[in-house]
């Protein structure tokens, strides 16, 4: 595993659809940026196929043509978020990006990552990304992938495989549900609560 600039895929894709037309992909921008305006401001729950519409200025036979309903706009809204995601990661501003330490850029991606999973996770949990279909999926190896450079800098070598797992757990979709729903916790608690984890791991390391 590489020691310098991160080597993941530039995009790896929840969605399988082929290229599109330039006015088709300028659609679809302008209405995945209304849904995700929802999400930030209202919640998950929000988007609605209306909703998205109104949000984007166009009518609401716009958005079915687009995404034919709820889940297909849901599931291209996973796949946007998880490119952005990726292009951070990869060449973002720092923390998350290049140029922080990596423990800053570990936790940021944390932070990320459980903002994410929390903005999807009924769609997450359907898609089977709750846990090792994930872990398997195109995505999730190229974020792993990530994870493991960062750890290998913070001086873990010989435990990559299980370290990165131990620190993305937390992170998945069936942990998040469990944690919300069955625990209680809301996701500033979860993501306070991961972060003081991996710092105490990679602060029992020590100076190597």
């Amino acid at each position: 595993m590489p020691n310098g600039p991160d080597h993941s895929p530039l995009h790896i894709s929840f969605n399988t659809s082929g290229t599109e037309r330039a006015d088709a992909a300028r659609n679809r921008r302008l209405l995945l940026a209304a849904a995700k305006n929802l999400i930030d401001h209202h919640g998950a729950a929000a988007v609605t196929m209306e909703a998205v519409a109104r949000e984007a200025g166009v009518g609401k036979g716009t958005v079915f043509r687009r995404f034919g309903n709820r889940t297909g706009l849901m599931l291209a809204l996973l796949d946007h978020s998880e490119s952005e995601m990726q292009q951070a990661y990869l060449s973002g501003p720092e923390p998350l990006g290049p140029g922080a330490p990596p423990l800053d850029r570990l936790l940021a991606y944390g932070r990320a990552r459980l903002k994410l999973t929390c903005d999807h996770l009924d769609i997450l949990l359907e898609a089977g990304a709750a846990g090792d279909d994930f872990m398997t999926h195109p995505v999730g190896r190229a974020s792993t992938q990530h994870v493991q450079i960062l750890l290998r800098q913070l001086g873990f070598a010989d435990e990559l495989d299980f370290m990165s797992l131990a620190v993305q757990a937390p992170l998945a979709a069936g942990s998040v549900r469990f944690l919300m729903v069955e625990v209680g916790l809301d996701l500033e608690t979860i993501t306070t609560q991961w972060q003081e984890m991996v710092t105490a791991l990679v602060t029992s390391r020590g100076p190597h």
